[in-house]
């Protein structure tokens, strides 16, 4: 007997008669002779209209009363869905976060997990039920329900899985699984069969929308194997395991893309010790992320900082950075937000050596403009102007031939 979690989103569970056919496909995957533990999101559309309604009512909501809000939808869901369990025979059980006592943080509304009590969750398995478990949300030590921020209910189901020792954890989505690049601007992109922990971090880490990144990093820290397939069909989806000699020989797996972002530079900065902690402190205080960071060095004792950040964080981010040039005495702050970062991901680049040369050359053969750049050992990032991005991973995906099946290289 196996054990199985399996997670459904948002648009898996959009309707009644979505929920039926999930509960239809929970059964007959019992039926096998699994024990089965569900974690359901909210039906499409809902946390943004339970959204929209509380900043109807105050301008900046209360993080706390918010959590209350936003834990009703996944509510609806497994109530709902233990109900059509029972209508068609079957036994099963809906359970929210704090009853099935999965314990976080007091950060309200990107509370993070510290630890879950199974002994319920056991109890009921053992007694032959499905159980269902609110994603999204847990409980603190004050008794509060707290949520785990947008993507959640993929951390949920891991974080289960990793707490009862599972056999694999299913992500069912809308679509059949990881693929090379996004299908929606290059028809030539191919599902991936099996991917690394730490690829499937860096994707979505750097735009990839399959996966909540802190689902992957609780993936690979407990060992956790993760498949990812869709809801509307019984292919084989994506597996994400360790990485095994196969992946290794890969030189890229995947292209992926971020239009959520923009650039700010600061101008004749004051080359000193501690300019820098002046400039970034402000801006992590705001809680604001910093991704890349460039400084050029110019004559005088001046250096140009350049740096990017969320889009949606740009506003508060320049009104900061502004306050802090005067103070300073930086010449100037500019700012541009139709830009993208552009990124190949693949872990044999850690064993293969001139991935980003080649990459550099592609862009330059389309006449695309690289602002800035960054790497790990399995990445190589670029900055470009917005309005070349499908260019640009239509070429990368095709130099690097990852519309082929993965044929591993020759050993060096």
């Amino acid at each position: 007997m196996a054990l199985i979690v399996q997670k459904y989103g948002g648009t898996s569970v959009g309707s009644t008669d979505k929920i039926k056919a999930v509960a239809r496909r929970v059964i007959e995957c019992q039926k096998q002779g699994n024990q089965m533990v569900v974690v359901l999101s909210a039906m499409a559309g809902e946390t943004d209209r339970l959204t929209a309604m509380a900043n109807d009512i105050q301008k900046i909501p209360n993080l706390r009363e918010m959590d209350m809000l936003l834990s009703t939808g996944e509510q609806v869901t497994i109530a709902l869905f233990a109900m059509a369990v029972k209508e068609a025979g079957s036994d099963a059980i809906s359970l929210l976060g704090d009853q099935v006592r999965i314990r976080t943080d007091r950060m309200h509304t990107r509370a993070r997990i510290r630890d879950i009590d199974t002994t319920l969750l056991k109890k009921h398995l053992d007694a032959g039920r499905i159980v269902t478990v609110a994603g999204f949300q847990g409980v603190d030590d004050d008794g509060d329900i707290t949520t785990l921020g947008r993507g959640g209910s993929d951390t949920t189901a891991v974080a289960l899985a990793a707490a009862l020792g599972a056999d694999a954890c299913e992500i069912f989505t809308d679509v059949e699984g990881v693929y090379t690049t996004d299908p929606n601007i290059c028809s030539q992109a191919r599902k991936i069969d099996h991917i690394s922990y730490d690829e499937m971090l860096e994707l979505a880490s750097l735009g990839a929308k399959v996966l909540d990144i802190r689902s992957v990093g609780l993936a690979k820290r407990y060992n956790v194997p993760v498949h990812v397939r869709s809801t509307f069909s019984d292919n084989e989806g994506t597996w994400v395991v360790e990485e095994d000699r196969i992946m290794e020989s890969m030189l890229v797996s995947g292209i992926t893309y971020n239009r959520n972002e923009a650039r700010i530079t600061i101008k004749k900065v004051p080359d000193q010790p501690g300019i820098a902690a002046k400039i970034f402190l402000p801006i992590s205080d705001a809680g604001i992320l910093v991704d890349m960071i460039i400084q050029n060095t110019r004559d005088s004792h001046l250096t140009d900082m350049t740096f990017t950040v969320m889009r949606n964080d740009y506003a508060r981010a320049m009104e900061i950075v502004k306050k802090v040039a005067e103070e300073i005495g930086a010449e100037s702050v500019t700012g541009d937000e139709s830009i993208v970062k552009v990124s190949i991901v693949g872990v044999g680049m850690r064993n293969h050596s001139g991935i980003a040369s080649t990459m550099f050359q592609i862009l330059a053969k389309e006449g695309i403009n690289m602002m800035m750049v960054s790497t790990s050992e399995i990445k190589v990032s670029c900055i470009i102007s917005e309005k070349y991005t499908e260019l640009a991973v239509r070429a990368l995906h095709d130099a690097f031939a990852l519309d082929k099946d993965n044929v591993p290289l020759e050993e060096e």
